[in-house]
């Protein structure tokens, strides 16, 4: 008989979706137990959804989490009890983890396991024997693994649904005296903040065999370099730190240079521009994947992983983790690995490899938790929707699927809106973001302000970026350059005019662009031009989807209402949402 506890704020349903009701006194309490084993799907005003799934239960297992716990909590806090089905998948997907197990003897990898029948089972699948030279020894119960394909074992098994337990630990790399500082080389007080500290000892775990690889997971804006050194102060070895582009490289040299003991001497830049290896080297994915010959499948700076004895490798921004960087970091299992993300959502659906290649997640932090808490900007989200003219109306229906989204991001009664938004916020910091170069062009020459594209220099970049930030410049241009590791916290207005297709993973990057703590108003507007009845409005649904799920409310206006909004001419009647 179903015990029905109708205080309890948790709804069990048989798909694996699990309903929280926040405005329960035990919100906060039930949230933070079934974050481990649950992922956050939906985060609206009333009612939280999350997701059971094998992964997510696999990331509770990884960190220790057995099944009687994970189903002792469900229990604890269902409304209508915990369905029998629901019990016998999570049971079942638990018990999975840990039976396939890696572990090292004597300089050598085993896979091992206590029950012989499984490993026959696995040995039975072509795709798995090809990975070992040698057969299991007569037990069934060990088999060796080349030292290389640590990795790739790994990414076989899970994909057959049999996850491995990791044992076989970490080489040692090179010891590097690192510290952070308590006050910045600018003269600032400077310490981790409480969530930040919790996610790097999450990671670390005091060195056991649940640490040293795995993913943290934070908001844009909520100081993912910080945890990252952090975990390089716990480690204390050489690193190497892949991210993005130039941009976010020269962000880290910064950081580290500002709250780290680490002198210029032990900080080498490997980009298209030098190539520098040092103690503590920061990278970008573009130059790793660089391959001189397009026919050929050879990328001659992989070998930077080899060019000294790294004892970390953090791995910035993993969601966007290349194809090339996975398979060499398929090779270098015995190095600790560190992923910071914003959101684990790949648009390859590659979660799982991330997974078995750099770790399970450690922590994952709300974004409205660091919103109320002041730790980033409180988002105003806003879409705007604009009519499209009848000539450009005549283009669009006649027109294939692609080229419609094109002609309807590009309306020229974008920039009408443009005018307005930008007239309100002309004392504000403010970027306008979009995806295509003649759009933006033409943006910048009616604003007379600087464009950036993947085309602007470094230098230049840079030179812009920091005249932003002493307020000299107040609007840029940005193209989708802008969608990663822009340091301007000072912006506290983004305007998008077109967007890459239903990128949700776009949408948190750019969101993110405004979400560092003002020190004035802690207040920051995000708007984006969608044209109305169109692709583009298909499309920005499901990438604002992104703002519903983390607990953002949004409100639609019309192009129509921007005089009155602009002048205060009478009450403007907006359409509010929380979701479509």
């Amino acid at each position: 008989m179903t015990m029905i506890n109708p205080q309890n704020p948790l709804i069990i349903q048989s798909d694996r979706t699990l309903l929280l009701e926040v405005a329960n006194p035990l919100f906060a309490e039930v949230r933070d137990a079934i974050s481990p084993f649950a992922d956050l799907l939906k985060s609206p005003e009333y009612i939280h959804t999350y997701r059971i799934t094998p992964l997510s239960l696999w990331n509770a297992a990884s960190t220790g989490m057995g099944e009687g716990e994970i189903l002792g909590i469900l229990e604890k806090y269902a409304k209508y009890g915990v369905p029998e089905m629901i019990r016998k998948e999570i049971e079942d997907t638990v018990r999975r983890f840990g039976l396939l197990q890696l572990i090292s003897d004597e300089g050598r990898l085993y896979l091992v396991t206590e029950d012989p029948l499984l490993l026959k089972e696995i040995w039975g699948y072509r795709s798995v024997r090809k990975l070992f030279p040698n057969p299991p020894d007569e037990s069934f119960r060990k088999v060796e693994i080349p030292l290389g394909m640590r990795g790739a074992v790994k990414l076989e098994l899970i994909k057959l649904g049999f996850p491995v337990q990791d044992l076989a630990g970490y080489t040692e790399g090179a010891p590097l005296e690192i510290r952070l500082r308590k006050t910045t080389r600018g003269g600032r007080p400077f310490s981790l903040r409480d969530y930040q500290s919790e996610a790097v000892e999450a990671f670390h775990a005091q060195g056991s065999a649940y640490g040293g690889s795995g993913v943290l997971v934070l908001p844009c804006g909520a100081g993912k370099t910080i945890v990252g050194l952090g975990v390089m102060e716990k480690v204390k070895m050489e690193t190497l730190i892949l991210t993005t582009n130039g941009t976010s490289v020269k962000q880290w040299v910064r950081e580290l240079l500002d709250k780290t003991s680490l002198t210029e001497e032990k900080i080498g830049e490997y980009t298209g521009e030098k190539k520098e290896i040092r103690p503590v080297t920061v990278a970008t994915y573009q130059i790793l994947t660089y391959r001189p010959d397009k026919e050929k499948e050879e990328y001659p700076h992989l070998e930077l992983f080899n060019q000294r004895n790294w004892g970390l490798i953090i791995y910035d921004e993993v969601h966007l983790l290349p194809a090339p960087v996975f398979r060499i970091t398929a090779d270098i299992q015995a190095k600790r690995r560190l992923g910071l993300t914003a959101t684990l959502v790949r648009e390859d659906g590659r979660e799982e490899d991330v997974f078995s290649l750099i770790g399970s997640k450690k922590a994952d932090v709300p974004w409205k938790d660091l919103e109320d808490e002041g730790w980033i900007a409180e988002a105003s989200c806003i879409e705007i929707r604009v009519p499209m003219p009848t000539d450009v109306r005549e283009n669009y229906v006649v027109a294939g699927a692609r080229e419609k989204y094109r002609i309807a991001a590009e309306n020229p009664e974008k920039l009408a809106v443009l005018d307005h938004l930008l007239k309100r916020h002309r004392e504000d910091q403010v970027l306008v973001i979009g995806q295509y170069i003649r759009q933006l062009e033409e943006i910048a020459t009616r604003y007379n302000a600087p464009l950036i594209t993947g085309k602007t220099t470094q230098w230049e970049r840079e030179k812009l970026y920091e005249d932003f930030r002493t307020g000299k410049i107040r609007l840029i241009v940005v193209s989708k350059v802008a969608n990663f590791a822009i340091d301007l916290p000072d912006a506290n207005v983004a305007i998008q005019v077109s967007g890459t297709y239903g990128s949700r993973q776009e949408e948190a990057q750019r969101l993110g662009r405004i979400l560092r703590p003002k020190e004035r108003e802690n207040k920051a507007y995000f708007y984006t031009l969608v044209t109305r009845d169109s692709r583009d409005q298909e499309f920005a649904m499901n990438r604002q989807l992104f703002l519903v799920e983390q607990g953002y409310s949004y409100e639609i206006w019309e192009a129509q209402e921007m005089d009155r909004l602009l002048y205060g001419e009478g009450v403007l009647e907006r359409k509010k949402a929380s979701g479509r």
